[in-house]
């Protein structure tokens, strides 16, 4: 398989692109508790499909349930005895119960680790961990968004799975597409890292590069999908976006169960779209809602790469209104997307929590990497470098307490991201095969 190039411009013309784009009629959908979409700005209700525009306010549509209540501790044994996957929180998801039992990838249920070196080195008195999602089967947090994807693209009947990504995204979604049986079609900025392309392309869909930035790919994409061409396609972030977004909450569900069933007090998320932070604190709310966790503060602080930082900017600007970045400049290629769909919401996420928006430069994320893998053995992509960069700041300007609890995700390997770290990242000595060399060389 080729991976084929295409210019920015190059797209086709549709009237209602961005609304739906594939199968439709069929009205009865197995997606377990999911009863409705509901936009996230008017509360317009409509029928569940693939859709992610309310068509009454032109806002995001996010996905309503019928949530189990009543027996907290009746729901928490049956999570406690479910499969060790991200499914053994079925209940709370937009999935069928027998969804453990479908082909799918079965991500989730990675470590939380406690980072007692680390925290240490940072002074953190209170608890620190590092929940690790680079243990999924694609070896990012996306495993999760897109497992609830295909199981909405099964139920709609879509043959065709397809994203617009900065790499991590088109992999997670090649693999699952080929373990359900389906095609898989990916869109990516031409330009990314090697890994994550070969990565993308070894599981044997399509996949496309585009002359552009992340967000003429995007662009591109909600153009396809109002046209013929895109007809029984699901693209998993844009018209199954509702569906898709809900998978990091399984985030929230794992800290609180791997925590003993409690809140953190602090959590540091890195941030591209804002997606990601945004269900993560749905999660958590739902939890207390459900009686699984006890209601208390928690706060959220989003982590940006100060080469692509449109949300940070819009914060420390006393706004929510965020300006578009045209041009994005940063090693943490996964986090860079100019115009963030959720940015207005993560910035009052953060202060509604009581949390902040921050941002590092390239030198802050290598040496954060750099950090993390010495005191804990955990090797991140450069998103966890821009997470872990950013908790160290805002521990040094007070923003994060040290006293309390703190959560802090890795979303990726840092085997994606070689690049940033190859130059200093090499033998500590070269020599002979004899212990004279290895005694002048100082190691003894």
């Amino acid at each position: 398989m080729a991976v084929q190039t295409v210019a920015a411009n190059s797209t086709t013309s549709s009237d209602d692109a961005g609304t739906s784009g594939g199968p439709s009629g069929n009205t009865s959908h197995d997606l377990g508790a999911a009863v409705a979409l509901s936009c996230r700005e008017c509360g317009t209700r409509t029928e569940l499909g693939p859709s992610f525009v309310c068509l009454e306010c032109f806002g995001p549509l996010e996905v309503a349930y019928e949530l189990p209540t009543g027996d907290p501790e009746g729901l928490r044994r049956r999570i406690e005895a479910g499969p060790a996957s991200m499914w053994r929180y079925a209940p709370l998801l937009p999935v069928p119960a027998d969804v453990a039992e479908k082909p799918n990838l079965n991500p989730g249920f990675t470590q939380l680790v406690k980072a007692d070196r680390l925290a240490a080195e940072l002074g953190v008195t209170g608890g620190l961990y590092v929940k690790d999602d680079s243990g999924n089967p694609t070896h990012s947090f996306k495993d999760r968004p897109v497992a609830i994807a295909l199981e909405a693209a099964r139920a709609f009947g879509f043959t065709t799975l397809s994203c617009s990504s900065t790499g991590n995204l088109a992999g997670a979604v090649g693999a699952a597409a080929s373990r359900a049986g389906l095609r898989s079609c990916v869109f990516i900025p031409d330009g990314l890292e090697q890994s994550k392309v070969v990565m993308a392309a070894i599981y044997g869909g399509d996949l496309v590069a585009i002359d552009g930035t992340y967000d003429d790919v995007n662009r591109f994409c909600s153009e396809l999908i109002g046209d013929p061409l895109g007809e029984g396609w699901g693209f998993t972030n844009v018209n199954l976006r509702p569906f898709y977004a809900e998978g990091s909450k399984s985030l929230a569900y794992e800290i609180c169960e791997q925590l003993g069933w409690r809140l953190p007090d602090q959590l540091v998320i890195p941030v591209a779209s804002g997606c990601q932070l945004v269900k993560i604190d749905k999660g958590l709310r739902e939890l207390i809602q459900l009686g699984l966790v006890e209601d208390k503060p928690f706060r959220i602080f989003a982590a940006q790469a100060e080469g692509c930082s449109p949300v940070s900017r819009a914060y420390k600007d006393g706004t929510s209104a965020v300006r578009p970045v045209k041009k994005p400049d940063t090693i943490a290629k996964s986090l860079a997307i100019g115009d963030p769909a959720d940015g207005p919401y993560v910035i009052d996420i953060c202060k509604r929590t009581g949390g902040a928006v921050e941002d590092v430069n390239d030198e802050q994320i290598v040496d954060a990497m750099k950090l993390l893998a010495r005191t804990e053995g955990v090797f991140a992509e450069t998103a966890g470098g821009v997470t872990l960069g950013v908790t160290r700041k805002l521990i040094e300007s007070g923003a994060i307490d040290p006293s309390l609890t703190t959560v802090v995700l890795n979303t990726g390997d840092g085997l994606k991201t070689l690049d940033a770290v190859a130059p200093t990242a090499r033998p500590t000595a070269v020599i002979s095969p004899n212990l004279a060399a290895f005694r002048e060389a100082g190691l003894a």
